[in-house]
């Protein structure tokens, strides 16, 4: 879906690689770990520490990389477009090697990993299909793939992701409106079968790091597939 047709802030836009690499120094601090974490936590299909190789698709700062290494996952490795947010994921000394491509063409050698990860990318995806495509083609036997987004809804609604540029400036980056049932066509035409989903409301705990949602209460915010491969 065209998020154009539903832009409410008219914020300048810019393209994910420009967007990220001014909002690296700062995004921790803006991006509630709710937003991605909080899903993570709540899965529970798979085992996290029996993970032989893991890659982070879109691994940005890296934080979902230090959560997996605190579940006792040990060999990550990351993927991103942008380099200022692989420096930042470089600093946590988590990962085993990064790589500056796309998520949607990594290069990299494939039937390798049993778990894949991608968090808080999707809605910069003109299309799902290449990366669900990739991921099944790096993937081992039996590998689980984890897709973790801000849910459609909250970009119905007219808010795209942004960011306050070092003027405080508010910027938008280019975003994009995937259904579920979007990625449900492109994950099964790539291989993949649903193997769990969970979605989160806005309750009182986001409302104390985001009080101007106070009438988004009980609305959707985030959602969490985990995909398996079938061979």
């Amino acid at each position: 879906m065209n998020f154009t047709n539903f832009d409410q802030r008219q914020y300048p836009t810019v393209t994910p690689k420009v967007g990220y690499a001014e909002w690296a120094n700062t995004y921790e601090a803006s991006v509630p770990s709710l937003l991605d974490i909080g899903i993570l936590e709540r899965i529970q299909s798979i085992r996290w520490s029996e993970t032989r190789q893991c890659l982070d698709l879109a691994c940005g700062t890296g934080r979902t990389g230090s959560w997996l290494a605190a579940k006792g996952v040990s060999q990550i490795d990351g993927v991103d477009l942008t380099p200022e947010m692989l420096t930042q994921a470089g600093i946590r000394k988590v990962y085993r090697r990064l790589h500056e491509v796309s998520v949607e063409n990594t290069g990299l050698q494939g039937a390798t990993y049993d778990l894949l990860i991608m968090s808080l990318a999707d809605e910069h995806l003109a299309r799902l299909e290449p990366t669900y495509l990739e991921a099944s083609r790096l993937s081992s036997d039996n590998a689980k793939f984890v897709v973790v987004g801000m849910h459609p809804f909250m970009f119905l609604t007219g808010m795209p992701t942004h960011f306050n540029d070092q003027q405080g400036r508010p910027k938008a980056i280019e975003t994009h409106i995937h259904l579920f049932s979007d990625h449900f066509a492109a994950a099964t035409t790539a291989g993949w079968r649903l193997r769990e989903a969970v979605e989160g409301l806005i309750d009182d705990r986001w409302l104390e790091v985001k009080s101007k949602w106070k009438p988004l209460r009980g609305f959707p915010v985030n959602y969490g597939y985990v995909w398996a491969r079938e061979l």
